[in-house]
């Protein structure tokens, strides 16, 4: 393992470098072999064999061919991450390092998340019959978390500074014997890039648009094209863009303003909560990944986000407000005409059905049905 900020390495599993960046699993190399899941398929790629035991069907999701992409003359494709087993990517990264949980004797488990983490986190936990301990702020709504206490989670509401809590969970774990999967944990990372192996079976993209927050997702699929081109398996390493929300931007401003270390957002404020990170702890790995790669990072408004969500409603996509962030983010980047873009689908609209403002219910008389389906043909 080796810090990509400073470069030291470490032969034993640690989750942060002692300069407080974070570390990950050096670049792998191998081949692709034929099997079912992506996990058989890659099993050159990961720093701990996974254990398809725990598995609820992670992975493989749908890459599908978007029509939103003729506005524009780009072939745009949606990977889809909304079929995951709890809704989102986090069940990849989670699948992963439960498998390294269990193998080294755990016996609990945790997480620092109020959404979608929690849910996937609580979810494998109780796969594995392990115990879950999920902390969220003390402004949590109950819808959220209901969602995480119905796997048999424990869930604790911690009153304080959110941001310390990252850092206080891994300190803690290490006495108490709980493994904390957080939000950059190394393994979580390294189950992400599975995103980018599936991709680059399907097809060679010119950018992929990913929501960014704690910026583990963005490093993941980096890692995974990276890991790609070094085995000779790709030709060449797409364009990555980060996509945040406006109003929660630490990664964007950094790097507009050329800056190597993100600073503070201070009062964040975006419909698109599960990218509303003030402090990602995965930051200055990403600005320094934006710059070696040549990628670009784009913020977008609630506004513009809103009317992705729309769009991709009208497509057969319920996706939640995060998930939108990379389709409004098309219209601000100077892309070729022809080129093949990704977005990633992060999470499902059924995470924050209570934001959806629906169309309003037609009421109907049975006997006057017929007079107003012609009404409202």
């Amino acid at each position: 393992m080796k810090c990509p900020m400073c470069g030291k390495e470490y032969t034993e599993p640690v989750q942060r470098c002692e300069c407080g960046e974070p570390v990950e699993f050096e670049l792998f190399h191998g081949e692709p072999y034929i099997a079912k899941s992506v996990w058989e398929r890659f099993y050159d790629f990961w720093p701990v064999e996974p254990n398809l035991e725990l598995s609820l069907g992670e992975g493989d999701t749908p890459l599908i061919r978007s029509k939103l992409g003729k506005e524009l003359g780009v072939k745009l494709y949606l990977k889809n991450e909304t079929a995951n087993p709890t809704w989102s990517f986090k069940d990849r990264g989670t699948f992963l390092a439960m498998s390294y949980a269990v193998k080294v004797g755990y016996k609990a488990v945790g997480t620092v998340s109020t959404g979608n983490m929690a849910a996937s986190v609580a979810a494998y936990a109780a796969r594995a019959g392990l115990k879950a301990k999920i902390l969220v702020s003390g402004s949590a709504s109950d819808e959220k978390l209901k969602a995480v206490s119905v796997y048999g989670a424990d869930v604790i509401r911690v009153m304080g500074d959110y941001g310390r809590l990252y850092f206080e969970s891994l300190e803690l774990g290490k006495g108490l014997g709980i493994y904390f999967m957080n939000s950059d944990n190394p393994f979580r990372v390294d189950g992400y890039k599975s995103i980018a192996f599936e991709i680059a079976e399907e097809l060679t993209p010119d950018y992929v648009l990913i929501p960014t927050s704690s910026g583990g997702l963005f490093r993941g699929i980096a890692k995974g094209f990276l890991e790609l081109f070094a085995s000779g398996l790709i030709d060449k390493v797409p364009t990555l863009v980060a996509v945040q929300a406006e109003g929660c931007s630490p990664i964007c401003r950094a790097f507009s303003e050329g800056k190597e270390r993100i600073e503070r957002f201070e009062t964040p404020r975006t419909i698109a909560h599960a990218i509303e990170n003030p402090y990602p702890p995965s930051g200055n790995v990403v600005l320094k990944l934006l710059r070696e790669l040549g990628g670009k990072c784009v913020t977008v408004s609630d506004e513009e986000i809103l009317k992705a969500q729309k769009k991709l409603a009208g497509e057969g996509f319920f996706v939640q407000p995060a998930s939108a962030t990379g389709i409004a983010a098309l219209k601000k980047l100077n892309i070729p005409e022809e080129a093949k873009v990704v977005s990633i689908l992060t999470g499902s609209g059924l995470k924050t059905i209570s934001q959806i403002e629906g169309r309003s219910v037609k009421e109907c008389e049975l006997e006057k049905l017929e007079g107003c389906l012609k009404s409202d043909s």
